[in-house]
C-alpha cells in the first residue's frame, strides 16, 4: 500500500474512535449518580443510638474500663462502648424468652428457710459400752465345770456359764440350820449375814433354811443376753473372791460411731435426731445422739458422735457401715437461695439476678452456712427476687464479655436481719447502752462462752434485769458487730 493511502486509513480510524468515545461519554453522563454509601462511626457518642455510653472496653479483657474511646492497650482493635438503659443503669445481659428456654435457663425465687441443721455423714456401728455385765466370783472357790463357750458367743440371759465348789459356804450354813432349830432370831439373822458376806447368793441361801440340805456348789448365769467378750476361767482352776470370769456385751442397742467434721462439730447436740441407713435394711432406723467424744481425732479432723440405736430384732452388728443423716434444732430463718445457683470464682461468690424483660445481671454475695441443698445469703438480695439456678454459668460468661461488673454486696440492700443465735448468761453489769454477760456458746456464730460486753440493740432492753440474774439472750450480727436484741429471763418460753 502506498503511503497516501496509510495515512488516509489512520485519519479514517481516528475519526472511528473518537465518535465512540463521545457517545459512550454521553452515555455515562446520562446514568442517575450513584448514592454515596452511608458510613457510621466507629463508636457511638454518649446520647445517640442505644443510650448514654457508661465507659469503653476491650471485649478480650471486659474487666477492664475506660473512660473514653480509643484504641485497646491489649489487643489491636477498637475500645467498645457500653451503653446504660433510661434509668442511668447498666442493662445488664438482654436474651430473648425463647433462646433463654432453648438454653434450660431455670429460675429461683430468693426466700426465707428455717435453719434446720442437717449433715449426712457415715458411721460405723459397734457395741454399746453403757450396756456391759462383768461376771465376778465372791468368794474363793474351785472351778468344776465350764459349759462349752468363748468369746464371741452369743448367750441369753439365765444361761449357764460356770459351775465351782465353794467349802467355805459348807460350816457357815451347817451354823445357820443349827441356829434356825434353836429359833433364836437374832442369831438367825446374823447367821444369814454371814451367808451373804461369804458370797451365798440370797436366793440360795433361802433353799437352805426351807430343805435344810446343806449346799456347796453354784452356777454362775449370764445377768444379760449379749455377745461374750472374755470368758477367763477353765475347769480346774482355783477362783479368788473378785476375780472376774466373763465379760458380757449387749445387743439390745447399739452405737453407731459417726465421723463428725470439725467445721460441724458445733452445731451437733446430745439429743439430736438421727436417721441411719444401714445396707441390707430395708428401712431407715431412727436414733438419738448419746454423746459426743471431746477428743479430736488428729487424723481425720473430727469428732465422734455416738449415735444410739434400737437393735430389736438384733439386725445391727458391730461392724456394720451406715449413712447417718443429723438433724438439728431449728434455729431461726434466714435467706437463701439453692446451692447450685452460686457461682464460686474462689475469690468470691456470684449469683445471676433475673430482672425484667429478659435482663441477667451478676450480683456478687456472701454467703453463709448450707442447709440442705440451699445456701444462706448474709448480703446481696432481698426476698423475692429471682436467680438464675441453672444456665447460669453461660449468662456469667456472656457478662463478662460484655464488659458487664458484678454488682458489689456492699451496694445491694441485705438480705434480711441475719438469723437471731441464743444462749443461757448471767449478767456481770448494766450500763447505759450495753450490758456485760458471761455467756454459754454461741453455737450459729461459732463463738465459744466467754465474758463480754455486748451493745443492746434498745436503750430499755436491760430494764427489769441487774448485775447477777440468770438470762437467756438472742444477739444478731451486724456490721458494728454483735447486738443483744432480746434478754429473758432464763426458763422463759422454753
Amino acid at each position: 500500500m502506498r503511503q497516501p493511502q496509510k495515512i488516509l486509513l489512520f485519519v479514517a480510524l481516528g475519526t472511528a474512535l473518537l465518535a465512540l468515545g463521545a457517545t459512550g461519554g454521553w452515555w455515562w453522563a446520562s446514568q442517575p449518580a450513584p448514592r454515596a454509601a452511608k458510613t457510621e462511626p466507629a463508636s457511638l457518642q454518649p446520647g445517640q443510638g442505644a443510650g448514654k455510653v457508661l465507659y469503653w472496653y476491650d471485649p478480650m479483657v471486659p474487666q477492664q474500663h475506660f473512660d473514653k474511646p480509643g484504641k485497646s492497650p491489649f489487643m489491636d482493635m477498637a475500645l467498645v462502648p457500653k451503653y446504660a438503659d433510661a434509668s442511668g443503669e447498666e442493662t445488664g445481659v438482654k436474651i430473648d424468652p425463647a433462646v433463654a428456654q432453648n438454653l434450660g435457663v431455670r429460675l429461683a425465687k430468693v426466700e426465707h428457710i428455717p435453719l434446720a441443721f442437717q449433715a449426712e455423714v457415715t458411721g460405723i456401728i459397734g457395741f454399746n459400752e453403757r450396756d456391759v455385765a462383768v461376771v465376778q466370783n465372791r468368794s474363793v472357790g474351785f472351778v468344776e465345770r465350764v459349759w462349752p463357750l468363748a468369746p464371741g458367743d452369743m448367750v441369753r440371759a439365765g444361761q449357764p456359764l460356770v459351775e465351782f465348789l465353794v467349802p467355805e459356804w459348807a460350816a457357815a450354813q451347817y451354823e445357820l440350820l443349827a441356829i434356825r432349830r434353836s429359833g433364836d432370831a437374832g442369831l438367825l439373822t446374823a447367821a444369814r449375814d454371814r451367808l451373804r458376806l461369804l458370797g451365798m447368793p440370797e436366793r440360795m441361801i433361802g433353799a437352805v433354811e426351807k430343805t435344810g440340805v446343806v449346799q456347796s456348789r453354784y452356777t454362775v448365769a449370764a445377768p444379760i443376753g449379749g455377745v461374750i467378750q472374755s470368758l477367763d476361767v477353765r475347769a480346774g482352776m482355783t477362783l479368788m473372791a473378785g476375780q472376774t470370769l466373763a465379760r458380757i456385751n449387749g445387743l439390745s442397742s447399739v452405737w453407731l460411731e459417726a465421723a463428725v467434721p470439725q467445721a460441724l462439730a458445733d452445731r451437733v447436740d446430745t439429743g439430736d435426731r438421727v436417721t441411719a441407713t444401714v445396707a441390707g435394711e430395708a428401712s431407715p432406723i431412727e436414733g438419738h445422739v448419746a454423746s459426743i467424744v471431746p477428743v479430736l481425732q488428729g487424723a481425720t479432723r473430727t469428732l465422734q458422735a455416738r449415735i444410739e440405736l434400737p437393735n430389736r430384732n438384733g439386725q445391727l452388728r458391730p461392724g456394720m457401715s451406715a449413712q447417718v443423716s443429723l438433724q438439728g434444732k431449728s434455729k431461726g430463718t434466714a435467706l437463701a437461695v439453692p446451692t447450685e445457683a452460686v457461682i464460686r470464682t474462689g475469690r468470691r461468690a456470684l449469683v445471676m439476678l433475673a430482672g425484667e424483660q429478659g435482663r441477667y445481671t451478676p450480683v456478687e454475695v456472701s454467703l453463709g452456712e448450707e442447709v440442705g441443698d440451699q445456701t444462706v445469703i448474709t448480703a446481696g438480695l432481698d426476698e423475692g427476687q429471682q436467680v438464675v439456678a441453672s444456665g447460669q454459668f453461660l449468662l456469667d460468661s456472656e457478662a463478662s464479655l460484655s464488659g458487664i461488673a458484678a454488682r458489689p454486696a456492699e451496694k445491694t440492700a441485705m438480705s434480711a436481719s441475719p438469723a437471731m443465735d441464743e444462749a443461757e448468761a448471767t449478767i456481770k453489769g448494766i450500763a447505759p447502752g450495753e450490758i456485760t454477760l458471761t455467756h454459754g456458746p454461741f453455737k450459729m456464730l461459732g463463738m465459744p462462752g466467754m465474758t463480754m460486753t455486748f451493745p443492746l440493740g434498745t436503750p430499755d432492753l436491760a430494764q427489769g434485769f441487774k448485775a447477777g440474774d440468770k438470762v437467756r439472750v438472742g444477739v444478731r450480727q451486724t456490721d458494728d458487730g454483735l447486738v443483744v436484741e432480746r434478754i429473758e429471763r432464763s426458763g422463759v418460753g422454753q
